[in-house]
């Protein structure tokens, strides 16, 4: 079982930097591979970044590569989503998920953080 609280939402202007924060509980964290996802208003929900369990694979889709960079803290149960050189089209909701060990797709999810870029 792992519980995660998404934290570092916010209103930021466009070129601004933001941190979203995710906290885990639960045993599993250490050795899920975590992502975060982004849900815009009239949108589905889409890939933003992974991590492996042991922070030495890292994945992006290709509109946040170069401005976004996710690292873990497994001492800490916490994982980490750097946003630089945002844009409006970021704004979303953005979701914190984990992919334990045996699932075969993202089974635990954060409740979301708004992030909004302004123009």
């Amino acid at each position: 079982q792992v519980q995660l609280v998404e934290s570092g939402g916010g209103l930021v202007q466009a070129g601004g930097s933001l941190r979203l924060s995710c906290a885990a509980s639960g045993r599993s964290f250490s050795t899920a591979r975590m992502g975060w996802f982004c849900q815009a208003p009239g949108k589905e929900r889409e890939f933003v970044a992974a991590i492996s369990w042991s922070g030495g694979r890292t994945y992006y889709a290709d509109s946040v590569k170069g401005r976004f960079t996710i690292f873990r803290d497994n001492a800490k149960n916490t994982v980490h989503l750097q946003m630089n050189s945002l844009k409006p089209e970021d704004t979303a909701v953005y979701y914190c998920a984990a992919r334990t060990v045996g699932a075969g797709d993202y089974n635990y999810w954060g409740q979301g953080t708004q992030v909004t870029v302004s123009s």
